[in-house]
Order: C-alpha cells, then structure tokens, then sequence
C-alpha cells in the first residue's frame, strides 16, 4: 500500500495508460476525450480513486499540453506517420473517416484549452494538410466506377 502511495497520479497515468497507447495523435484524442466540454474539467474514476479530482484534473490537463506540444514538435513527416499508424488502429474504413472528419472536423476538440492562439491555427492547417493528403491518396487508390 505505501509504493502505491508514493507513486504519483503522473506517474501513474503514463505507466499505466499512455504508455499503451502506440501513438502521440492517440493520446491526444484519448486526453481529450477525458475533458468534460461543458465545463473543462479532466476526469478519470480510476485516477481520482486514489488521488483526488483536483489532482486528476491538473494531471490530465498537464499531460494534455504536453503531449499537444509533442505533436506541434514534430516534423510533418512524422505527423504523418503518427496519424497513418493511429488511423490504422481504427475500425473505421479509411475512406468513411476521413470523409466523416472533413465534414465534422472531431480534431477542433483535441486542442487543449490552454493552447494559444497560434498552436490552435498550426495544429489545425497541419492537420488539415495530412487529412487532404490521406484524402487524395485515398482517391488515387479507390478504384475508377467509370472504368
């Protein structure tokens, strides 16, 4: 009981979740979903059992940021890879979901709150470019119905 104690809810989180997750785009999604849109508020049950919602809050928001400036950091090449191997992961057809994400743009979401100005428009036209990319390859792909 004491090791569990001593541990943090950081810790904790990367260990036991991130760490699981094979891509950095995961986690952003996965971070951002555990935000509640009304109010901003991070949750976790699992996490606040042994650390409190006050504590989660702030480690879910830390974590948030950090891995949103992860993504920023990288080259477009290897957002690119990202998003390819998370996409791969998905149930969803490639095709169903990139046609579904350009209609309702799910992504505008995965911003933390706290994201400037700048590091929204940047994520934003980064991912925009990929989407349009994976879109045309998709195309070039699909096979002709005229043909």
């Amino acid at each position: 009981m004491r090791k569990l104690l001593e541990r943090s809810a950081t810790a904790d989180l990367w260990r036991h979740t991130l760490a699981q997750i094979p891509t950095v785009f995961g986690r952003l999604v996965y971070l951002s979903l555990l935000r509640d849109p009304n109010s901003g508020t991070y949750r976790h049950h699992g996490i606040a059992m042994f650390f409190g919602e006050e504590e989660t809050n702030r480690t879910l928001r830390t974590s948030h940021v950090r891995v949103f400036a992860e993504w920023l950091g990288f080259y477009l090449e290897q957002q690119k890879a990202d998003l390819d191997l998370y996409l791969s992961g998905l149930s969803t057809d490639r095709w169903t979901l990139l046609d579904s994400w350009q209609r309702l743009k799910p992504y505008t979401a995965y911003v933390p709150g706290s994201a400037r100005r700048f590091e929204k428009k940047l994520f934003l036209t980064d991912l925009e470019t990929l989407l349009a990319l994976l879109r045309n390859a998709c195309n070039v792909a699909a096979p002709d119905p005229d043909a």
